[in-house]
């Protein structure tokens, strides 16, 4: 249960049960690569891929995308598809996925403070481009035979002041939700789609301490909806349930 607010603070909470902590550096290094992020981020998305089909759909040279998958190979980040035997001598890889979480900030090393900036800065500008790609891919025009999935974008922005333990159970909360909503394929109805979601939360500046009658007075969360937003990594507020 979460503390309620001005108890003592409890140290950050183990990963949960079942999930992998991303702790060795060379690992982090391996993930950070901008093209293996590119790589990781279109095998979840498409499905299994060749080296040089992800060569052309990425624009890079075989070269490149067979080391590259051979270096996610080795930490554990996509597979070589085993059925794949009907392709011939073609080499089909595959994204693994599972729930992949980083130590808390305050476990992590300089070095790999930079690492997962790095990180971060890469996977936040890929999440906002895919976003912006669907948008873009949706028609101007209305009309009887406007696309039903224009309506799926989702965006809400709001603030609630939580306690550092609070905020670490909002967040596996989130988690559970995601979980809840996951099924096989075979049990998936037809007409569903691949849906991106992305959690987003950070503290305010220091100078949101509220003072005077109307203390920790928030304002209400404001959905939107059709603005913006279109799987899957975590400090205790990042996690990775799909590589992306």
């Amino acid at each position: 249960m979460a503390q309620q607010p001005g108890t003592q603070e409890a140290a950050p909470a183990p990963a949960p049960h079942g999930s992998t902590e991303l702790s060795d550096l060379a690992t982090l290094k391996a993930l950070a690569q901008p093209r293996r992020q590119r790589i990781l981020q279109h095998l979840t998305l498409h499905g299994p891929a060749t080296s040089a089909g992800l060569a052309r759909e990425l624009e890079l040279n075989t070269g490149a995308t067979s080391y590259h998958l051979r270096e996610l190979a080795r930490y554990g980040f996509v597979e070589e598809q085993p059925e794949a035997d009907g392709h011939g001598r073609e080499r089909w890889w595959r994204a693994i996925p599972g729930d992949r979480r980083f130590p808390p900030r305050s476990r992590q090393s300089a070095e790999m403070r930079l690492v997962m900036d790095e990180l971060n800065h890469h996977a936040y500008a890929a999440d906002l481009e895919l976003c912006e790609k669907a948008q873009a891919r949706m028609p101007t025009r209305t009309g009887a035979d406007e696309d039903p999935w224009a309506d799926a974008f989702p965006y809400s922005r709001g603030s609630i002041r939580l306690t550092l333990p609070e905020l670490h159970a909002f967040f596996e909360e989130y988690i559970a939700l995601l979980n809840r909503y996951k099924r096989p394929d075979t049990d998936t109805p037809d007409g569903a789609r691949t849906v991106l979601t992305r959690f987003l939360a950070h503290p305010a500046p220091d100078n949101d301490n509220h003072t005077g009658a109307g203390a920790g007075a928030e304002s209400e969360p404001t959905p939107h909806g059709s603005t913006a937003v279109d799987d899957t990594e975590a400090s205790h507020n990042r996690r990775e349930s799909d590589p992306t």
